[in-house]
This record gives C-alpha cells, structure tokens and sequence, in this order.
C-alpha cells in the first residue's frame, strides 16, 4: 500500500467513525460510544481492551527485546508484584486477562469473556490458591496461546504467594 492510499484510508475511517460516535451520541443505542477502540498497535489494544492504564510502552518496549510469550510472563509478573498500581487478587486477575491479551495480540475477546474470574480460594488446609475460571472450552483458533493462561496463572499463584491447589477426596467425587 502506497502513502497515498494509507491516507486515504486512514482518512475515510476517521469520516466513518466520526459518523458512528455522532450517531451513538444520540442516545438511541445502549452505548454512547462505540464500543471499538481505536489502537495504533497491539500494546495499545491491550491496554484499552483489558489494561492496566500505562502498561502499552512497557510492552512496546519489552516486545523490542523478547518474543511475545516471553513479554506476556514478564508483564504478568511486573502486574503481580503490583508495579501497575493493583495488589492481592485484583492483581492476579488482571495479570493473567493482560498476559492472556498480549498472548492473542488483543484480537479476541477471550481475555474479558473467556476468562469468567480469577479468585483466591481456601484449601481444606486453610492454606490458598489461585482459581481461574473459564467461559468456555479453549478453541481451536488461538488454543495454543489460550492454553498458556494456565502456565502464566501458575507463575502468577507463585508470585503472589499462593499455594497449589490440593484435591481431596470430596473433590474426586
């Protein structure tokens, strides 16, 4: 694509939504606004689809040194040691919804709405863990990335200080 069309298409999307933000102002659909974000790349996508506020430069530049599963381990863990503002379960939950967006570059909903909550929950020694529940299965488009929600969950349970989930017999049955 030249320069020209690149402006010219930058140009007619902002015509389009500029459209769509006057008529969503009207107050005739249940949102005010529409709901896409406009990102200039995928650390500013993830940071305005699950956030936190101000982590899109830290990804760019930890995305400039690491490859993107690595980037997405290390945000969990700055998230979790709570550099990003957020401490306890709060934290936990948001560093695995903002590793989860990094690892599927923003482009799926699975980081609000595959991941139903992450929770804090006692074991029959008193002793915690980290739940991380899900929506729904893990599909096959974007599985493999989805999949590594559990790894970084597991991290993330460590570096909050949690213990591992210890089954019991009530649980087997």
């Amino acid at each position: 694509m030249t320069g020209v069309e690149s402006d010219r298409l930058r140009l007619e999307f902002d015509r389009v939504h500029e459209v769509a933000r006057l008529a969503r102002s009207k107050g005739l659909d249940p949102s005010l606004e529409p709901e896409s974000h406009i990102a200039q790349d995928v650390a500013e996508r993830v940071e305005k689809s699950v956030g936190p506020a101000g982590i899109a430069n830290r990804i760019r530049e930890l995305s400039s040194m690491i490859p993107r599963e690595e980037v997405a381990i290390k945000v969990a863990e700055e998230i979790a040691f709570a550099r990003f503002a957020s401490e306890g379960e709060s934290a936990a939950e948001q560093a695995i919804r903002t590793a989860a967006a990094i690892l599927d570059e923003g482009v799926t909903a699975a980081p609000l709405q595959g991941i139903n909550t992450v929770k804090v929950k006692n074991n029959a020694d008193k002793s915690k863990y980290l739940a991380l529940y899900f929506a729904g299965p893990i599909r096959s488009a974007g599985g493999t990335e989805m999949g590594l929600n559990v790894v970084v969950a597991d991290y993330v349970r460590q570096i909050v200080g949690l213990s591992r989930y210890r089954a019991t017999e009530v649980d087997a049955k």
